[in-house]
């Protein structure tokens, strides 16, 4: 039995919770961590060095700069993490990675709201020599992102499909912290986050998160399209948690299909 510690407990950390307590097979939820324990919506709430000691596995659900606190304490307590937020792992990821080498844990990454990974670490064995993503979204599901304040951008006036932001993985994980972690958990399973390119648009009256993704290389071409429904929060697709809640349902499954 995997005991499981949440971290946040917004769109996606509610919902994990809630797929655990419904049943995963060898999954058992420790408890939650929350700034408020009022919201901890009748879960166990538990500190943080509580929760990870109770815990093999800490998945994080809450942000960015949250993660690069605590990632530090779960691995060297030899706990298993989780990571949602995963643009934080564009910087300093070789750290953690020695981190839970030595400690003989593991840092897991959820697919989130792309498909092909999969593929794309197959065709890393080969070669690749560009990967290239577009994004468009609702301009609401830009909203909060420092790049949107620094270049003083009003997501109301958008009127038309528009370009917001061009270029490196790397620098959009930092501009856009909430919104395309989808690119980080790509450039992780690629060629990096300097060289992983993306585009990102606001586009009005589109429905759902539109991801768009070309690789190339030794093997030849992969292509792959999603169209993500958003959750609750407009910044989340339905997919990032499902993705989650598939990954620890094959951690207790006998059979693991993909790699």
């Amino acid at each position: 039995m995997i005991k499981v510690g949440i971290v946040g407990l917004g769109v996606i950390g509610r919902h994990v919770a809630e797929a655990i307590t419904r049943g995963i097979p060898g999954v058992a939820l420790a408890g939650v961590t929350v700034r408020d324990p009022g919201k901890a919506g009748g879960y166990r709430a538990l500190a943080l060095d509580a929760l990870i000691r109770e815990s093999d596995l800490i998945l994080e659900a809450a942000t960015q700069a949250a993660l690069r606190e605590f990632a530090p304490a779960v691995l060297a307590a030899g706990k298993h993490l989780m990571v949602l937020s995963v643009g934080a792992l564009a910087f300093k990821n070789k750290e953690r990675s020695r981190l839970a080498e030595k400690h003989g844990c593991r840092i897991l990454v959820p697919s989130g709201a792309v498909a092909g990974l999969d593929g794309m670490k197959g065709a890393r064995e080969a070669g690749i020599t560009s990967v290239t993503m577009e994004t468009r979204k609702p301009p609401r599901g830009l909203a909060g992102a420092p790049w949107i304040a620094e270049q003083n951008i009003d997501l109301d006036a958008i009127a038309e499909e528009t370009l917001i932001f061009e270029g490196p993985a790397a620098r959009a994980v930092k501009a856009f912290p909430a919104n395309v972690n989808v690119v980080a958990a790509l450039s992780l399973a690629g060629i990096g986050p300097e060289r992983t390119r993306i585009k990102i648009f606001a586009v009005p009256g589109q429905a759902r998160n539109q991801h768009r993704i070309t690789v190339e290389g030794e093997f030849g071409r992969l292509r792959v399209e999603i169209e993500n429904v958003p959750s609750e929060n407009p910044r989340t697709g339905v997919l990032s948690y499902l993705s989650a809640i598939a990954m620890l349902r094959e951690m207790g499954a006998p059979v693991q299909v993909g790699n």
